[in-house]
């Protein structure tokens, strides 16, 4: 049987990279790989369901599979994760020290549906008691101007969003002290550019993230792996495949990253970051699977509900392929 010629986009990350080198195969596939940012890779996938499999965004899969018009399936592979401590920035001249000083406050978000931005909203709400209804949001693009939401969305009543001018951006609204703050996955290039005015919300964001996954074992998802509803259809092996290829993909990333002869990464301490996460979260930090990750999914769905972003609350498992959770154990 002919392997099946698939186009896989995704980003060059070290974790899918034993896949692109074609260390690691993929049972019965002839993989065509795209390496492109999550911007480009979402807004294709959810426009137009470009790819055969891809990396997507949890917070727009979450949108699409409530609405029940989802083009794709997932599989419980999270290509990126990261604790979203970061993602929050504010003006140093407006009063702002603790995230209860965020109430009443215009803060950007480039989209308020993006996964960063919920989960963002999350540990605001979870760790320091203010809700998104708290914060006026400002909504447009980061660095260019036009950006819109990449799904229609059904906000609550007392969710108050703007956009911005038409030809404004968030970065330029931030530094001309337009609006007070701007939650995004991406830092925005004042910050980048030393702006003394612009800093982070928390001073010691690490610090805190390690905190916030002491009290509660969360390590946020930000994207899922998707596969072409209309593929498994016909393929009914493949979600096990892709779950299984990328498994391995991981466990052959973290094996160079341990090996302490030479450093695999360009940057320094590598070796004692990984032990510090290992000391932190446990051996398997980076997990895949529905089990393993249950308690951050289901967080994420309460909340994204409540956000007034998916038209039903959503079990995990109406998000995942049972082909690719569902499989023996020896």
């Amino acid at each position: 049987m002919a392997k099946l010629e698939l186009s896989i986009a995704i980003g060059n990350y070290d974790r899918v990279r034993p896949l692109i080198d074609g260390t690691v195969t993929i049972d019965g596939v002839d993989p065509v790989f795209l390496l492109l940012g999550p911007e480009e890779i979402f807004y294709r996938a959810f426009r137009r369901a470009e790819f055969d499999i891809c990396e997507l965004s949890l917070s727009s899969f979450a949108v699409s599979a409530a609405a029940g018009n989802n083009p794709y399936v997932g599989i419980p592979v999270f290509p990126s994760r990261a604790f979203r401590h970061t993602s929050i920035y504010i003006r140093t001249d407006r009063g702002i020290r603790t995230p209860d000083d965020l109430r009443g406050r215009r803060i950007g978000t480039p989209e308020y549906q993006l996964t960063a931005c919920v989960w963002a909203r999350i540990l605001l709400e979870d760790q320091y008691g203010v809700k998104p209804a708290d914060i006026l949001w400002v909504q447009g693009g980061l660095e260019n101007a036009g950006r819109i939401e990449k799904i229609a969305l059904n906000l609550p009543a007392d969710i108050s969003i703007e956009k911005v001018p038409r030809d404004a951006t968030l970065s330029a609204l931030l530094e001309a002290g337009a609006i007070d703050g701007i939650i995004s996955p991406r830092a925005p290039s004042c910050f980048d550019r030393g702006n003394y005015e612009v800093s982070w919300l928390f001073a010691d964001p690490v610090a805190r993230a390690s905190e916030y996954f002491r009290s509660t074992g969360i390590f946020p998802i930000m994207h899922l792996i998707g596969i072409r509803r209309d593929l498994v259809e016909r393929h009914r092996w493949l979600p096990a495949a892709i779950y299984q290829a990328f498994s391995k993909a991981k466990a052959a990333a973290i094996g160079s990253l341990a090996d302490t002869s030479a450093s695999k990464v360009s940057l320094p301490f590598v070796e004692e970051g990984l032990r510090a996460a290992r000391e932190l979260m446990g051996n398997d930090f980076w997990s895949y699977g529905l089990e393993a990750n249950r308690k951050v999914l289901e967080n994420f769905l309460r909340h994204h509900h409540a956000q007034g972003l998916s038209a039903r609350l959503l079990d995990i498992n109406d998000l995942f392929h049972p082909g690719s959770f569902d499989l023996p154990k020896i």
